[in-house]
């Protein structure tokens, strides 16, 4: 199954380009201790699923590059082409000289629509490319303008446009204390629109990543570039493909090859209210957990204690909300590596902070002048708080 990844804003083709070059550095890297013959199909896997077989000696990334700001598309699809190894489809682009700034109004209300048709085309045509389509992949910043704005229309679009493939949207978490002054409002609109659209949210919080550069790689000087390959790395230990023992490719429920059988409650679902009280107050409630292990001695690691019934929702059971895959193919230059997906109450707290952030700004009036201009109404916002105030509930409640 082929997906078609979709680079929204600044951030979305800088993280975009970062994510095809861990790929592709591990597809050219070592094999760790699989044989030859699953290595073969690895890099099968691989390449059908993340890039074109062209005419050219290198492979094209399946990825559509959108940016309000050409210097950032140019940069990118140079950087690529520079690799020697894989590069973007000099005609899978689309950029004007008309920056959207940070206006989550003006990406979603005006060039949005404005440039619908020309950009639903660049997918299409992706997606023509592709024998097996498996679903989308859409990178985007929450708090910027064009990646957030622009981003949750386009999403709603890919929504209309393939109505049964699986969209997954990739969002940066802002700064706790970013730059952008309406990073609030324009994370609490980006978030409720895609809660309607999307069929999975995967998050990176700047914060968290952050820590990582400076805690544990003790970079001393930490440039977005190191946040961002971080970022990329942990994006290519999960997307990459895994194989069960008999050598065979995993692929699980969605096509996407990432099974997240058990989604975020909807808007308007019933959500059993009984759960234990023995839990801490601060416990970290899962829906679903996600662990993948690849390389060394992977085969022989005891994953009993994610399958521990205290971690999970009373209403679930443990062993169909765990999942875990093993593969000794070792991923880029790592002996071993895991990852985990988790969707659970961690999000909670930054998610409580966003929203009681935005509202506080919201109640004042301050800065609604900048959305009501381009027809985001003071209503608009009201439905947005309400979305999100509903899922902080119905996670508070696990």
């Amino acid at each position: 199954m082929s997906i078609v990844t979709v680079q929204l804003g600044q951030c979305g083709n800088q993280i975009g380009h970062e994510v095809f070059n861990a790929i592709c550095s591990d597809v050219h890297g070592t094999h760790g201790l699989c044989s030859k013959k699953e290595n073969e199909s690895y890099h099968d896997a691989c390449k059908e699923r993340f890039f074109c077989e062209e005419e050219s000696e290198v492979p094209a990334a399946r990825a559509v590059l959108v940016d309000m700001e050409p210097k950032v598309i140019s940069q990118t699809l140079s950087m690529a082409a520079r690799s020697g190894c894989w590069k973007y489809d000099d005609r899978s682009h689309f950029c004007q000289k008309q920056g959207s700034g940070n206006n989550w109004a003006n990406g979603y209300s005006v060039h949005g629509p404005r440039h619908k048709e020309v950009i639903m085309n660049l997918v299409q045509k992706e997606a023509e490319k592709c024998d097996r389509l498996g679903g989308f992949f859409t990178i985007m910043s929450m708090a910027g303008g064009t990646g957030s704005g622009l981003g949750a229309f386009v999403t709603q679009c890919l929504r209309d446009a393939f109505p049964t493939s699986f969209i997954l949207n990739h969002v940066i978490w802002p700064y706790g204390t970013g730059e952008v002054i309406v990073q609030n409002y324009n994370s609490v609109l980006t978030l409720s629109h895609l809660y309607q659209s999307s069929d999975a949210l995967l998050v990176h919080e700047n914060d968290v990543v952050h820590k990582i550069c400076a805690q544990l790689m003790n970079i001393k000087q930490i440039s977005f570039r190191d946040v961002n390959q971080v970022i990329a790395h942990q994006l290519g230990s999960v997307f990459q493909p895994t194989y069960t023992a008999g050598g065979g490719l995993h692929y699980s429920r969605n096509p996407l090859g990432i099974d997240w059988q058990v989604r975020p409650p909807r808007l308007g679902s019933s959500i059993p209210s009984s759960h234990s009280t023995n839990k801490p107050l601060q416990f970290n409630t899962s829906i679903a957990n996600l662990v993948i292990l690849r390389g060394k001695d992977m085969h022989s690691v005891d994953l009993g204690s994610f399958r521990d019934p205290s971690l999970y929702t009373s209403w679930l059971n443990p062993e169909d909300a765990f999942n875990a895959w093993k593969t000794p193919r070792a991923f880029n230059k790592y002996e071993k590596s895991a990852a985990l997906v988790s969707n659970s109450q961690f999000l909670l707290k930054p998610l409580d902070n966003v929203v009681g952030k935005a509202w506080n700004m919201f109640a004042s009036k301050a800065y609604i002048h900048q959305y009501t201009k381009f027809g985001i109404e003071e209503e608009d916002f009201l439905d947005s708080f309400t979305a999100l105030e509903q899922v902080i509930s119905s996670y508070t409640i696990l």
